[in-house]
């Protein structure tokens, strides 16, 4: 059934005054989550003494703050052609290899042309742990990035897998092209990475935040550009284009953290492809690798920029 709109209002308190809105109201309304605080915040919805305002404003005692939320509209999740290749697959996990502009799960602007559209179509049971959206899913790929992706098909393998995924067990690694000539040849990076103070939408490397580490190795130096294997220790939400960024060697096709550069050819796409991946059977806990090959247009790509 659709939500009916609601309103909710609030009168800051002293111990509230000071805090940004945005967090505010997360505090608040915790059935939303902070992207989506902002959203209704940067479409007016949210007014402070009667005003619109941005999601950073610093609320003050005493102020009024009305919150519209608007119903929301019944998600159907059908099964759909979606092209993906199916690796490996038993009663409990299936492994898959994702192309490149494939959503993982519903998301707005794409809320039925996502992987879990497809897994629901080639696969006959999936966990439903993740909820309505995100049926068998354990951990994600950025639209952009191809690659492998663990799936559980069933609650058991699913809690498992997510566990292991916290034990830092299980081993993921990246082929990338990056931007110029990264040195040391071989190394690990260690920062702090949170939500951007001002770009709702990016990721950055803060003083305080949560901790992400990064081990990599250059394969080869290319022509303005490097061909590099990344281990990401930790998984969090953008860590490697946040990482190898921050280092000043973006992935190249990478429009949020910088990999657009004139002087080096243009990419299809984020040249990110999750080639690896390492890890122990949930149930059976026999120790399991799996690899996918390089995808066509980051094969043509990387000749490019051999040249």
């Amino acid at each position: 059934m659709a939500m009916e709109e609601k309103v909710l209002e609030f009168k800051v308190e002293e111990h509230d005054g000071g805090k940004r809105l945005d967090v505010f109201l997360k505090e608040k309304i915790s059935d939303l989550s902070r992207s989506r605080v902002q959203e209704l915040i940067e479409t007016s919805l949210v007014l402070v003494n009667g005003r619109p305002v941005k999601p950073s404003y610093k609320i003050k005692i005493q102020d009024f703050i009305q919150v519209k939320i608007p119903k929301s509209k019944p998600l159907e999740l059908n099964p759909k052609d979606v092209p993906f290749d199916i690796i490996y697959e038993d009663e409990h996990i299936a492994i898959i290899n994702k192309p490149a502009g494939i959503v993982v799960h519903p998301a707005p602007g794409h809320l039925d042309d996502t992987l879990v559209h497809g897994l629901l179509k080639r696969l006959k049971n999936l966990s439903a742990i993740g909820g309505k959206i995100r049926p068998g899913i354990v951990h994600r790929l950025d639209k952009d990035t191809s690659g492998l992706m663990l799936v559980a098909k069933n609650d058991m393998s699913h809690k498992l897998l997510v566990e292991a995924f916290k034990q830092r067990l299980i081993e993921k690694n990246y082929l990338a092209i990056l931007y110029k000539h990264l040195k040391p040849q071989q190394g690990k990076i260690e920062t702090f990475i949170g939500r951007h103070p001002t770009h709702r939408k990016k990721m950055a490397v803060l003083k305080e935040g949560r901790l992400a580490v990064t081990l990599y190795e250059v394969k080869e130096y290319l022509n303005k550009a490097c061909l590099v294997v990344a281990k990401p220790v930790t998984g969090r939400t953008h860590q490697l284009r946040v990482h190898f960024s921050f280092l000043g060697h973006p992935i190249l096709g990478d429009p949020i953290y910088g990999g657009l550069k004139p002087d080096v050819p243009k990419p299809p796409r984020l040249m990110l492809h999750a080639f690896r991946l390492k890890f122990f059977h949930p149930i059976s806990n026999i120790e399991m690798e799996f690899e996918a090959p390089i995808p066509e247009d980051f094969q043509v790509y990387l000749s490019l920029v051999k040249k």
